[in-house]
């Protein structure tokens, strides 16, 4: 089954390189680009991709308008917003926005096409030296945020509170599945119903909660 992804970058020669790569793969294609977010919403009502790639700043609508946007559809596609930066002052504003994760455009060749495989398939959108040290940096280390987390998680199972934090620690859904000797598809209901008691759009956001709490 062919990843179908959607690019957003207002350079050109950035593009080009993207596309390159991930249409030189046999299970990936680059079906729509564009330079600007405002054709975020066309692109993906024509084309339905699977992943959405798409540059932080850019004229006109930004990056973080375009996982906004799209986070609002019936049936998004997963978003990754790309940047220069190991971390980005911008990334975790858009994370909460909607976003599933972030690559950096500096990242090889073979790591870029498996990173969107995974966040084609929902798993682990950020690698786990990444999450650490994204998650590290926007940490307040105030008491009301990290008691507002907590009272948040406290709706949770004991197991869900254990998968939540393996997702925290940047965990895929089969390594979590391994290290609780349970089956994938049983972690993925229970990560289902983290969300939906977190009012979170994402793992990602799942993993922003747990570490305001302390947990991770």
């Amino acid at each position: 089954m062919t990843v179908k992804v959607v690019l957003l970058d207002d350079e050109e020669l950035v593009r080009r390189g993207i596309r390159m790569i991930l249409n030189a793969q046999p299970d990936i294609e680059v079906v729509a680009e564009g330079g600007d977010g405002s054709v975020a919403l066309d692109l993906v009502a024509e084309h339905r991709p699977d992943v959405v790639l798409t540059d932080i700043q850019m004229p006109r609508v930004d990056g973080l308008e375009v996982a906004r946007r799209l986070a609002a559809l019936p049936a998004p596609p997963a978003v990754a917003v790309l940047t220069t930066f190991d971390v980005d002052e911008y990334v975790h504003v858009a994370l909460q926005h909607g976003a599933t994760g972030f690559l950096l455009k500096d990242t090889s060749p073979r790591e870029l096409a498996d990173a969107v495989r995974v966040l084609a398939h929902g798993e682990a959108m950020l690698s786990p030296s990444i999450t650490t040290k994204l998650l590290a940096a926007f940490a307040t280390g105030s008491a009301a945020p990290r008691a507002q987390a907590r009272s948040r998680l406290a709706e949770l199972t004991a197991r869900e509170r254990e998968v939540a934090v393996a997702v925290a620690r940047g965990r895929s859904n089969a390594e979590i599945a391994a290290d609780l000797s349970v089956s994938r598809s049983t972690v993925k209901v229970h990560l289902s119903r983290i969300m939906a008691k977190l009012g979170a759009a994402n793992r990602t956001q799942v993993a922003l909660v747990t570490h305001d709490a302390g947990l991770s």
